[in-house]
C-alpha cells in the first residue's frame, strides 16, 4: 500500500509506475479517515484495516501531479537523524564505526518538503547530499525488541538529509540539527510505502546522482544498525509516537569526505531513489541576496 501527502490531504496512490492516481482517502472512507495524514496515522490499526479490506477503490481517483505531492509525515512530533550508520561512510567522514549506540541528532519539520522542489542556498555555505531511507512510526513504541521494531512502523520513504557543512562543523561543537534545517533541507517522499509492498524491506537499493553523475550507491542491509535496531534503541530512550520520522543515515560517497571536496552549486539538480519507493528531484538556486 502506498500513501501519500497529497494536496494538504491524505490519498492512497494506486496504478502502476507513470501512471499513479491518487484516492482522497477522507473522501473514499467517508469521513472515517483524514483528510490529513497526521490523523490516519493516529488511527493506523483501524486504518489499514478498513484500506486492505476494500476490493475496489471509488471513482474519484485523479491521476498524480507530483508537484502537488508533500511530505508523508508532514508535521510529526519527533524528528530523529541518525549519523554514521554505514561503515563506508563513517571511514569517509573520519570517524570509527558506532559499536553501541549510534549518533543521534534532530532535524526540524519546518525544512520538509515534498519529493520535486527547488531549495535556495544560505549564503557562504558549502551545501552537501545525503541520500537516506526514512522510516515513519505508526504505533507507539516505548521499551521494544528489535523483533517486534516492524509491527510499529507504518512504511518507508525515501529523504534527503541535506547538509550546510559551515555552519555544521564551525564553533566549539558541531551543529548537526540547524545545520540540516534550512529550509528544503529535508526532502520525502514520493510517498510512504509499507513494509509488506516489499520483498525484503532490509534490504533496499539507494542511490543519488548530481546531474546526472552517480554520488552515492548503496543497499540498506549494509546499515550498521539496522531498522529494527534503530526502532528498538530510540525506543529504550523516548516514547515514539505516530506519525514520528526517522532518517536511518547515508550511504559513502558525500561531498565533504571527497578530495578534493565538492558541494553543490546553483543551478545543479540532485536525483534520488529509493528502490520500491521512487525517486526525489531537487534544483537549486541562490539566495535572492546574492
Amino acid at each position: 500500500m502506498r500513501i501519500a501527502n497529497y494536496r494538504n490531504r491524505a490519498a492512497l496512490i494506486v496504478g502502476t509506475e507513470g501512471y499513479e492516481q491518487a484516492v482522497d482517502i477522507a473522501t473514499a472512507s467517508q469521513g472515517r479517515f483524514g483528510p490529513a495524514l497526521p490523523a490516519v496515522y493516529e488511527q493506523w490499526d483501524a486504518f489499514t484495516d478498513w484500506a486492505r479490506g476494500r476490493v475496489e477503490l471509488s471513482s474519484d481517483e485523479v491521476g498524480v501531479q507530483r508537484e502537488h505531492l508533500g511530505a508523508p509525515s508532514p508535521c510529526p512530533r519527533q524528528v530523529f537523524a541518525v549519523g554514521l550508520n554505514y561503515r563506508a561512510h563513517a571511514a569517509e567522514s573520519g570517524f570509527e564505526a558506532p559499536t553501541d549506540l549510534p549518533p543521534v541528532f534532530t532535524k526540524y519539520s519546518s525544512s520538509f518538503t515534498g519529493p520535486d522542489s527547488t531549495v535556495t542556498l544560505p549564503a557562504g555555505g558549502n551545501i552537501d547530499w545525503e541520500i537516506e531511507l526514512v522510516i515513519v512510526i505508526g504505533r507507539s513504541a516505548h521499551h521494544i525488541d528489535p523483533a517486534a521494531a516492524w509491527e510499529h512502523i507504518a512504511g518507508l520513504t525515501a529523504g534527503q538529509d541535506i547538509s550546510e557543512r559551515v555552519s555544521q562543523l564551525r564553533g566549539p561543537a558541531p551543529q548537526f540539527g540547524l545545520a540540516k534545517s534550512f529550509p528544503g533541507f529535508s526532502p520525502q517522499g514520493p510517498w510512504l510505502v509499507t513494509p509488506d509492498e516489499f520483498d525484503n524491506p532490509d534490504d533496499l537499493e539507494l542511490q543519488c546522482c548530481l546531474d546526472g553523475e552517480e554520488l552515492q550507491k548503496g543497499r540498506t542491509r549494509d546499515l550498521i544498525f539496522s531498522v529494527s535496531d534503530l526502532v528498538a534503541t530510540l525506543s529504550r530512550t523516548v516514547t515514539l509516537f505516530p506519525g514520528d520520522v526517522i532518517f536511518t543515515g547515508t550511504p559513502a560517497g558525500v561531498g565533504v569526505g571527497r578530495d578534493p571536496q565538492r558541494f553543490i552549486q546553483p543551478g545543479q539538480r540532485l536525483d534520488s531513489r529509493i528502490e520500491g519507493i521512487g525517486e526525489l528531484h531537487q534544483l537549486f538556486q541562490n539566495s535572492a541576496s546574492e
